[in-house]
């Protein structure tokens, strides 16, 4: 069994909105960096049970950037999300209602080129700009 680990969030917002900032691309494209210097300057999604995804991700000087894919295998909607990435590592979404506030949690099998913790840094620092940004409307 690969090394997993674990980052989560708790934001400030219903799950319905939660889940739908968390899945449109032009959504994804306004969070999913791990720090200010990078970005996602495109995103492409068929979110289905099969479907692919593409997220382009780019230092904002150009200096590199690499695409981010992979295909989904489960979808429960406002629940959990579970996909494969190209090197069939398994990410696990979890979408936990409490009101006006949604807890999420992301299962990542590790690789293995990069620490572990270095890893699950990175995840979280995306992890918290899609908490800020979904928070901020």
């Amino acid at each position: 069994m690969p090394k997993q680990f674990i980052i989560s969030a708790q934001i400030q917002k219903d799950v319905k909105t939660v889940w739908e900032t968390y899945n449109q691309p032009k959504h994804i494209m306004k969070w999913n960096a791990a720090s200010f210097d990078w970005h996602s300057p495109a995103a492409r999604s068929d979110f289905r049970e099969g479907g692919q995804f593409n997220y382009r991700m780019e230092a904002k000087d150009g200096s590199e950037g690499f695409d981010f894919t992979g295909t989904f295998d489960i979808i429960d909607t406002f629940k959990l999300i579970k996909y494969h990435m190209d090197d069939q590592r398994e990410v696990v979404i979890k979408f936990t209602a409490k009101g006006e506030e949604t807890h999420v949690e992301v299962v990542v099998d590790a690789e293995e080129t990069f620490p572990i913790e270095f890893q699950k840094r990175g995840w979280q620092s995306i992890l918290n700009n899609f908490k800020r940004y979904v928070e901020s409307f």
